[in-house]
């Protein structure tokens, strides 16, 4: 690989589709950044709020910086972004993404480049982030920035942390984005986590300790309107099934498959006898085809019926949560 310049140019996109409240807090904080050799592309979804006009306010303003463009036709999330990351300029060494209900900390860029900067074999690097007022990400020793990507795909199947992030979280370098079109895969559920598995297996991983994004707790985002549905544990196990027999020796990536199997099929176990909604189950249903599973009928019955006789030898426990359901109803 080639050596680069000192100050590598940066693709930054922004997709965005009706985000009218936020967009303007997002570019201002691409425009902050310490980090000046960047180009930031702005994509227009056909926006029916105004965010395209708050778009292509800062484009003239800012006309050597910013650019506004569109897809020919409004295209779901995923493509969008696949659309977003293949406009990048070509000339860039990194490409970027800001979704457009974050935003970046002043050092963001500047600090990921440098990481990235300090190993070409590096070609992705996150941070923590803010979650509303979380920290979310790590699991890495402060001591370790850099490691085999193999590693830490296999320290995420094993042990549970998620040093990834999401698209906001991360810089890639610009080769990865180029050579795997479209970068996003749009039948995968966690598409941006599946494209960090996918990568991994012949390039370093770069972590930054330090804060250097937020992300917006927001019930009206797709992520938001799933929380209920508890999408991490979905995810987990369809990481574990999918990238496990990559990662992992055989003997435990069955043993962790089995554990992970047994855990989400308890956690739909207490689902299914606390009546939960058809958007649920199809979440679910869906998720687990996207990974190449299917809901386990037989199993989730036999699950729900030792979830049942629980209930019915602690019946102060169950008192509580049919209390939590009904309140969570009542509240929706």
């Amino acid at each position: 690989m080639e050596r680069q310049n000192a100050t590598p140019l940066v693709g930054v996109v922004t997709p965005f589709y009706n985000t009218r409240d936020f967009l303007a807090e997002c570019i201002e904080s691409v425009l902050a950044q310490t980090y000046q050799n960047w180009e930031y592309v702005l994509v227009d979804n056909y926006s029916t709020d105004g965010s395209g006009d708050i778009a292509r306010q800062y484009a003239a303003r800012f006309p050597d910086k910013i650019r506004v463009i569109q897809p020919e036709a409004f295209l779901d999330q995923i493509p969008n972004y696949n659309f977003g990351l293949a406009s990048i300029c070509s000339n860039s060494v990194y490409s970027k993404m800001v979704q457009a209900d974050d935003w970046l900390y002043p050092d963001c860029l500047e600090r990921l480049v440098a990481l990235a900067e300090s190993d070409p074999e590096i070609g992705i690097v996150s941070s923590y982030r803010l979650k509303g007022k979380s920290v979310m990400g790590g699991g890495i020793p402060y001591t370790i920035s850099t490691m085999p990507g193999a590693e830490i795909c296999r320290l995420q199947l094993s042990t549970g942390i998620f040093a990834f992030g999401t698209p906001t979280t991360m810089l890639y370098r610009s080769v990865l984005v180029s050579k795997n079109d479209p970068f996003f895969d749009k039948n995968s559920f966690y598409d941006d986590t599946d494209a960090c598995y996918r990568l991994l297996g012949s390039w370093k991983f770069g972590f930054v300790h330090r804060v250097l994004s937020f992300s917006r707790v927001d019930d009206e985002s797709i992520r938001g309107q799933v929380e209920d549905f508890n999408p991490d544990i979905l995810d987990r196990y369809l990481q574990l099934s999918k990238f496990g027999p990559s990662y992992l020796e055989r003997e435990q990536f069955l043993r962790l498959k089995d554990e992970w199997r047994s855990r989400y099929y308890r956690f739909l176990a207490r689902a299914l006898v606390t009546g939960q909604s058809r958007a649920f189950w199809r979440y679910h249903s869906s998720g687990l085809e996207s990974g190449g599973l299917k809901l386990e009928r037989p199993y989730l019955l036999g699950q729900a019926c030792v979830e049942i006789l629980k209930m019915l030898i602690n019946p102060g426990q169950t008192a509580a949560l049919l209390y939590k359901k009904l309140r969570s109803t009542v509240k929706n």
